[in-house]
């Protein structure tokens, strides 16, 4: 690995969020909620400030809960949860449900939303991208990929998407139009993207070895995240606000925060294991900067952990 970091196991605190573990988790963009969907207790809604659980939901009524996919809007207003077979968006004011919608043609592989739930994302098996807009009706269909979609994002005014598939490709497009803007070509399976907020970067990066951020005004790549390991893969991505910083999280517990412009690692830390397995490990889910020297992260072991910035 190349990197100056030592990694850190020690947070800086510790809460159990899903006592038996989580399925999946979003973390909001100011770090103050966090959406989890645990395994034995449905969805679960935290505000992080005092650590307090604001809504508990229900996505089927027959109390089987398997929601994977968890996206807060930028401004916390609504919130997008799916299983492959529907997706629900819920109103964070009120704590209810606005819709829920089945799809049946094919498998929901991930999902964003857009500020007030105006858009709705939704990553599909079928190789196609749906942008809906519950308020209107409106739907619209992103045909650019050929095979199956592994992960989608949205700016928070939703006219920007960010798509990737097993066809090698990530689309940067337009939700208005659904025309291509910029094309990011892999060399494997493109499995994660991330918009930055501000709408100046975005983040892709394949099943093999290349990770790379991007310009999005140019379509031109900033830098290529340097590791050494031949097979990386990366479950969740966050920009800073300051665009000089991208965190990420991996299945194998890593935490790593990398220099935006080099693409060099400069920190490490190893979330918190799920009590009892063996081999210990914990799929990190979200993660975001709580301050300048603090970052949060969500992850399998049902865990929300605070982490220590050593050095930047």
């Amino acid at each position: 690995m190349l990197g100056c970091s030592d990694v850190d196991d020690a947070p800086v605190s510790s809460v159990t969020h899903a006592l038996g573990g989580s399925h999946g988790a979003n973390i909001s963009a100011d770090s103050s909620l966090a959406v989890v969907s645990s395994i034995d207790n449905g969805i679960s809604v935290w505000d992080l400030t005092n650590n307090t659980q604001k809504y508990v939901w229900r996505h089927q009524d027959d109390g089987n809960n398997s929601v994977t996919n968890i996206h807060i809007a930028f401004d916390n207003s609504y919130v997008v949860t799916s299983d492959r077979e529907a997706f629900a968006l819920w109103n964070m004011e009120i704590g209810e449900p606005e819709g829920f919608w089945r799809i049946d043609e094919s498998s929901i592989r991930d999902v964003a939303v857009s500020n007030q739930g105006r858009g709705i994302l939704v990553g599909r098996g079928s190789g196609k991208v749906m942008f809906f807009e519950p308020k209107t009706g409106r739907r619209l269909e992103f045909l650019g990929h050929q095979e199956k979609i592994n992960s989608v994002d949205i700016s928070p005014n939703g006219f920007y998407a960010l798509t990737g598939g097993n066809d090698y490709v990530a689309y940067l497009w337009d939700t208005r139009t659904a025309q291509v803007i910029h094309k990011f070509e892999h060399s494997s399976r493109v499995t994660k993207v991330a918009l930055d907020d501000e709408g100046r970067y975005g983040f892709t990066a394949d099943s093999k070895r290349d990770a790379r951020i991007w310009d999005l005004n140019s379509g031109k790549e900033i830098s290529s995240l340097q590791y050494l390991a031949r097979q990386r893969i990366f479950t969740t991505a966050v920009f800073s606000k300051d665009g000089k910083y991208l965190l990420t999280g991996s299945p194998s517990r890593r935490v790593n925060l990398w220099d935006l412009e080099t693409g060099k690692e400069i920190n490490e830390w190893r979330v918190s294991p799920r009590e009892g397995s063996k081999p210990a490990s914990a799929v990190v889910h979200s993660l975001g900067f709580k301050s300048a020297t603090e970052i949060v992260s969500e992850s399998s072991s049902g865990k929300f952990e605070t982490w220590k910035i050593e050095k930047l």
